[in-house]
């Protein structure tokens, strides 16, 4: 069986590797688990300098996650929260991991691939890559956990233009949204972000690791109740996602009627 995530170790510098290259990277909930395991056991390593996370290949960070399994593990509103805790515990061990990480992107970056990219503190991409998060026509809301760091990287605005349209978009617009810092060519994604790594790499780490912390002591989460948690689940228990996961499964356009 091929191991979902792949880690590989240069020195100070680790790479996780989203190893799905026939499904363009696409994250099962296999993925998603094995992903969280590696990011929280490479925060606690205290050789390392900085986090490399990347997709097999150079078709696709990542495509989403595999709606193929949807059926059998997401299919309602208690599977759904089962699920999606499961993604937030993998975000913020993403996002507090104590090392820098930077998101390498070749390729399709949209979904639940862009999601984990907004977790990484930097973002590099190609010039071809594209991005967007279309779960509009799947009928699904972002989770809580996933939509934080959506806004904590490009703010309400954009982040309701990106989710309400559910456009896929090229680099150079993601760079204007403010979704990635640097476009390279794309035969250079791979050089620039281990330069980047190299030079974060070669900084105090201790430094780093409290820019970090007192980064996110400046920007507080918001306080949400059970039933707020509870709320962001209830899209699996409408018509429209039973539509829209219908219509994905089978390639042909939804049919939503906001039941």
């Amino acid at each position: 069986m091929i191991d979902p995530v792949q880690v590989e170790r240069d020195g100070a510098i680790a790479t996780v590797v989203l190893n799905a290259p026939d499904k363009l990277n696409a994250l099962s909930l296999a993925s998603w688990t094995e992903l969280g395991a590696c990011m929280r056991e490479l925060s606690a390593d205290e050789a390392l300098r900085c986090v490399i996370v990347r997709g097999a290949g150079t078709r696709a960070f990542a495509a989403g996650a595999d709606i193929s399994e949807f059926p059998d593990v997401r299919a309602n509103a208690a599977q759904g929260r089962t699920y999606g805790e499961t993604i937030h515990a993998t975000m913020r061990s993403i996002g507090e991991c104590r090392h820098p990480t930077v998101a390498m992107i070749h390729g399709v970056c949209v979904g639940g691939g862009l999601e984990v990219a907004l977790m990484c503190d930097l973002r590099i991409c190609g010039t071809g890559s594209r991005f967007g998060i279309p779960i509009n026509r799947l009928g699904l809301t972002m989770g809580y956990g996933e939509l934080a760091g959506l806004l904590a990287v490009v703010g309400p605005a954009v982040a309701l233009e990106i989710l309400l349209e559910g456009c896929i978009f090229g680099a150079q617009e993601a760079f204007d949204k403010g979704l990635v810092q640097r476009v390279v060519a794309d035969d250079q994604v791979e050089a620039e972000a281990r330069a980047a790594a190299a030079r974060i790499a070669a900084g105090a780490p201790l430094v780093a690791r409290w820019h970090k912390q007192f980064i996110r002591r400046l920007s507080p989460a918001p306080q949400l109740s059970d039933a707020d948690w509870a709320e962001g689940y209830a899209c699996f228990d409408t018509a429209d996602f039973r539509e829209g996961l219908a219509a994905f499964l089978a390639k042909r356009a939804p049919r939503f009627r906001g039941e």
